[in-house]
């Protein structure tokens, strides 16, 4: 057991020198060797976990995967609670912010960036798509189409968030984008029981780590 978690920190450890090389140098310029000098790990201790640099950045990619939040009898909450807990790990979790940078890095060319973006698709389309089936969508609303554009939007609103002041003010966006977006695809109703406030996913992430910790 002490084996396998030291190996989970070296893991963490390497992850975490990749993302602040990624993110100073790009990831075209970055080298295994600079993530090695910051990580402080030897080369058979890096080779163990990750034999190249793009599995590195497929590491780094995967840390902004959606986390299991606690369910809501309205998907169309669940589908807020996933936008504003991003918004706010992107604030607070380097390997996060990261991992968002390279998955909008126009250098990195070489590197397949399609799952990133593809798994938040699916996430978005399926909470969609299970809010459609429980009434809750307007009949236009193709859940395929929403997902795509909903995450189209996040990753503009963040990108102009972090050019203008290091996503200081990115739930804030993230509020406004959903008070903008969701009255053309949400029944009336529902909408007015949706909570879109800019204390939403401290309460959510706490209740979180409750869960967890039972």
């Amino acid at each position: 057991m002490a084996r396998q978690e030291r190996a989970i920190r070296t893991r963490r450890t390497i992850l975490e020198a990749a993302a602040a090389v990624f993110d100073e140098r790009g990831y075209t310029a970055a080298t295994i060797g600079e993530v090695l000098d910051r990580a402080g790990v030897s080369k058979g201790a890096l080779y163990f976990h990750f034999r190249t640099k793009e599995e590195i950045a497929a590491g780094v990619l995967e840390e902004q995967l959606p986390i299991t939040l606690p369910p809501q009898a309205c998907k169309l909450q669940e589908l807020v609670d996933s936008g504003l807990v991003l918004a706010r790990r992107l604030q607070s979790e380097p390997l996060v912010r990261a991992s968002v940078g390279l998955a909008l890095d126009q250098g990195a060319m070489d590197l397949d960036r399609t799952p990133a973006f593809q798994m938040w698709i699916n996430h978005s389309m399926q909470r969609l798509s299970e809010a459609k089936a429980q009434g809750e969508l307007l009949p236009h609303v193709d859940a395929a189409d929403t997902a795509e554009l909903l995450v189209g939007t996040f990753s503009g609103v963040q990108l102009l968030s972090q050019l203008r002041c290091q996503r200081q003010d990115l739930e804030h966006r993230v509020v406004v984008m959903f008070e903008h977006f969701l009255p053309s695809i949400a029944v009336p109703a529902v909408l007015a029981r949706l909570d879109i406030t800019h204390d939403r996913a401290q309460r959510i992430l706490a209740e979180h780590e409750e869960e967890s910790a039972a």
